[in-house]
């Protein structure tokens, strides 16, 4: 039975930093795409950051580009989202996501479209960004 659990979501005000943490169960991190995914209130969901288990290559969303940081631990099947410099804007329930297609177009997919195909979702953890 596969699960994603994500965590580390909370309240912190404009300019301040949280780490999200994503836990897997259910198989192994080899030669997966696993990342993130937000959905703020009246907005489509938007891919945030992925990574792959097997390169450890990373992709990020223009808009969060310089200021949150991918990264994962294969040994704790665990893969981990710094987010730093946060804005207003960056509130949004937070999810968890993976696939085992690491491949090149799925992780370029995941932060420049509206493609949600992965094979495994978490249920999200609320980030909120006040001004």
């Amino acid at each position: 039975d596969v699960q994603l659990q994500a965590s580390g979501g909370g309240l912190v005000q404009a300019g301040g930093s949280l780490r999200l943490s994503c836990a897997a169960s259910g198989f192994t991190f080899d030669d997966y795409a696993i990342g993130w995914f937000r959905q703020a209130p009246g907005k489509e969901r938007e891919g945030v950051s992925c990574t792959s288990s097997s390169d450890g290559s990373t992709y990020y969303a223009d808009s969060v580009k310089g200021r949150f940081t991918i990264s994962s631990d294969n040994a704790k099947n665990t893969v981990y989202l710094q987010m730093n410099s946060l804005k207003p804007e960056d509130t949004a329930v937070y999810y968890c996501a993976a696939d085992p297609s690491a491949g090149l177009l799925l992780l370029r997919l995941w932060v420049t479209s509206r493609y949600y195909g992965m094979d495994y979702w978490g249920k999200g953890t609320q980030v909120t960004v006040s001004s």
